[in-house]
């Protein structure tokens, strides 16, 4: 059986998800990455591992999400699970839908710079009462 999951989509598709432009991403994996760069590798079937990881470190999405959600296939089960009426679409969230996950890890992205905003704000104010002195 040939294989229908495409690394390259997958990768656009959570990175569009996550509102995350081409250019951000590039900026993230280093200065040999470029905008266009990140265009054709989201055109590749398969994406070589150790970029997968660091793609997957950027994004903050499981690696197996890239090699492992085919759209075609979810929706066949969601389908399915109507005709049917077991509990296929448990099969679907667990394998194909890492979003809680993603969700959990970019909360704690946004708690995260809260607390670094905060102290940010409290080494302004301090400072402010340093140069006021």
């Amino acid at each position: 059986m040939e294989q229908k999951i495409h690394q390259g989509r997958n990768v656009k598709r959570f990175r569009e998800m996550l509102g995350i432009k081409q250019e951000a991403l590039a900026y993230d994996l280093g200065e040999d990455w470029t905008q266009k760069k990140i265009s054709i590798l989201e055109q590749k079937d398969i994406i070589e591992e150790n970029l997968l990881k660091q793609i997957s470190n950027s994004l903050k999405i499981p690696v197996e999400a890239f090699q492992n959600f085919d759209e075609e296939q979810a929706v066949n089960v969601i389908a399915n699970t109507f005709n049917n009426n077991d509990s296929a679409i448990g099969f679907v969230i667990n394998n194909y839908n890492p979003l809680e996950k993603i969700i959990q890890l970019h909360e704690e992205k946004i708690a995260l710079y809260e607390r670094m905003l905060k102290e940010k704000d409290e080494m302004m104010t301090r400072l402010e009462k340093l140069i006021n002195k």
